[in-house]
């Protein structure tokens, strides 16, 4: 795709502020002293340095291993240098802006629309901090927007008369950006399934039926040496499973922020010591999860489920925000080393960026009036699918990334219709009633990142 500006002091002021966000983060993790790793992070890091010499490339039935085995392909060529993975994931990360710009307009955006998703997407300190962390997070971002693009040319494609060829290559390339991301995250597990969905049409079936086999066999390409090592250890085919364990740790979190009295690492403990297997591990922890509900009942336990678990999700207390220096029983790590000017002005921008984001893409999506395609259904199918899960399973504020670029990508709908009002769009319906739904949703979404501190008092005595 070719990026027109037409604007050139619009892409300046972009570039600069890009710049200034870069350098405010790069001098937050080294300026006084780099940012120590906190819990899975030391666990990529200690297990990559182990396959670098000679260790298990699959040691863990918990973790997916891809974020790993990139940084020990990254460490065997550049030496084990932490600064290395911070590069590449910038770029990656850049990678993510582009092709976020790119699928917007696939979803029918406009092109200044899309221009702002990706600027919200990349000046965002919170997002954008996501490239200095050894979490999996922007490399499976990465794959699954790289798929959703493929998955949107494949079906272009089968529309084309002499084209079902090329959208079987282009479905194998998607099943590859697919597999790849189940083997960084959990996350598609369930959803995967679905996207078959860019496949059906009503003519010319039989093509749809070939891409899709080949959307299948690419994932089987990349994820196949796992599922064997699965079935060799464990005697079922698998990647990753700590579900129950998120499920227990999603029931017995008590708190609407990250790393208040953070259950997850406490339970992770004796939920490994609680059987030699997978299916062991998980068959005593279903006991304790039907345990749980048969004691509060089921309409206790999902009142309180909706009362916490959205808090968690879309909370601005972000995890950029979290690590930095604050009160420990406010979940606040402080393993940046950041002086205090610095600080606030991180935890401003952060909560700044997060707020405009949300309210933002509030009123993208109640003012949006586009054609619904299967690409639009799939989306929404996805995003609907986050939500749900998120109501049980143990929730950081890092999920709600894989939402972002689709949050940043309504808001750029709304922004670019706020900055050029006189510019008729008529995919964006600003009508009266349209508006006050805006602002109710607005509303929630804001108190949903921001009560949570006033609600749990967490550094009350």
């Amino acid at each position: 795709m070719r990026l027109r500006v037409r604007h050139r002091g619009a892409a300046l002021a972009f570039v600069a502020l890009f710049a200034l966000s870069q350098a405010l983060l790069w001098y937050a993790y080294y300026g006084h002293g780099a940012k120590a790793l906190v819990g899975d992070e030391q666990g990529y890091q200690n297990t990559a340095l182990a396959i670098l010499a000679g260790g298990a490339w699959m040691p863990s039935s918990i973790w997916p291993p891809l974020q790993p085995l990139l940084l020990a392909a990254l460490y065997a060529v550049f030496g084990p240098q932490l600064l290395v993975v911070q590069i590449a994931q910038t770029l990656l990360l850049v990678g993510c802006g582009w092709l976020l710009r790119g699928l917007w307009r696939d979803l029918g955006g406009s092109v200044a629309a899309a221009n702002w998703a990706a600027a919200l997407f990349l000046l965002s300190p919170q997002i954008a901090a996501y490239a200095h962390w050894l979490w999996p997070e922007i490399p499976h971002l990465l794959l699954l927007l790289a798929a959703l693009r493929l998955l949107a040319r494949a079906r272009g494609q089968l529309q084309a008369a002499d084209a079902s060829a090329r959208a079987s290559v282009t479905a194998l390339l998607a099943g590859l950006g697919v597999g790849l991301a189940l083997l960084a995250k959990s996350l598609l597990s369930v959803f995967w399934p679905l996207f078959l969905l860019m496949f059906v049409q009503r003519a010319r079936p039989s093509a749809g039926w070939r891409a899709g086999a080949a959307f299948v066999c690419g994932i089987g390409l990349v994820t196949a040496p796992a599922l064997v090592h699965g079935w060799r250890q464990y005697g079922t085919p698998m990647i990753a499973d700590s579900s129950v364990y998120n499920l227990w740790v999603g029931l017995t979190d008590r708190w609407r922020s990250d790393y208040v009295q953070d259950m997850g690492g406490v339970e992770l403990p004796a939920f490994l010591a609680s059987g030699a297997t997978p299916q062991q591990r998980n068959a005593v922890y279903r006991d304790k999860v039907r345990g749980y509900v048969e004691a509060h009942g089921l309409g206790t336990v999902l009142t309180a489920q909706l009362g916490r678990q959205y808090f968690r999700l879309f909370n601005a207390k972000t995890l950029l925000v979290s690590q930095l220096p604050g009160p420990a029983c406010a979940g606040q790590l402080s393993v940046y080393h950041s002086p205090a000017w610095l600080t606030r002005s991180l935890t401003w921008l952060s909560e700044a960026s997060h707020a405009l984001i949300l309210g933002a893409a509030a009123f993208g999506l109640a003012c949006w009036r586009r054609r619904i395609g299967m690409l639009e259904r799939v989306v929404a199918l996805l995003i609907a699918c986050q939500l749900a899960l998120f109501a049980f399973i143990h929730v950081k504020a890092r999920f709600l990334l894989p939402m972002l670029p689709f949050l940043c990508g309504l808001a750029g709908d709304a922004l670019a219709r706020g900055v050029a009002p006189r510019r008729a769009v008529a995919a964006f319906a600003p009508t009266a009633p349209r508006l006050l739904a805006a602002t109710a949703l607005a509303a929630a979404l804001l108190f949903l990142a921001f009560a949570p501190v006033a609600l749990d008092h967490p550094c009350t005595p």
